[in-house]
């Protein structure tokens, strides 16, 4: 095991120094979720998008249509965080929100026809964001896998649930 790999292992021991900020495994999850949301930017300006908008958006071209609670659960978001979202994205005409005729708490979000068709012109985001991390497609798989488990970890261990759409 190499001096990085027992520092890193073994945070905190009494009469070790800190570990430097490069070594913080928190850090290193930071800096690379805002390289890769940054290198987004670019990309969906050119379609009005903003980056959370873009995930509300992905999960209903998936979908097509959802409701305000399957939308907190899909994307790990709170109600005050996608209430703003989903406004904006209603104002840019891009989907539409209504309560449901059978339960009327039940709020539905639908695309639009705007909406619909800009999953077209999106296309190319996901290959260009690829191209930016600069992964084989075994390392991008391995990655996600990570990541994927060390969120149903993290959540498990913090508050002793399964995050949504967490797959054991």
């Amino acid at each position: 095991m190499s001096d990085h790999e027992s520092r890193a292992s073994a945070p905190g021991q009494p009469g070790e120094p800190p570990l430097p900020l490069e070594d913080h495994f928190c850090f290193t999850l930071y800096a690379a979720s805002r390289a890769v949301t940054s290198a987004y930017r670019p990309l969906l300006d050119e379609l009005g998008l903003t980056y959370p908008q873009y995930l509300v958006m992905v999960v209903l071209w998936q979908r097509g249509t959802a409701s305000v609670k399957d939308l907190v659960t899909a994307l790990q978001l709170d109600y005050g965080t996608l209430t703003p979202l989903i406004k904006r994205l209603e104002a840019n005409q891009l989907l539409k929100r209504q309560r449901r005729a059978d339960d009327e708490r039940v709020v539905e979000v639908a695309l639009t026809p705007e909406g619909a068709a800009l999953s077209r012109r999106i296309r190319a985001v996901p290959l260009a964001i690829g191209d930016a991390m600069g992964l084989t497609p075994e390392e991008f798989g391995i990655a996600q896998d990570l990541l994927r488990r060390l969120t149903t970890n993290v959540t498990r261990h913090t508050t002793g649930a399964e995050p949504a759409g967490a797959a054991s």
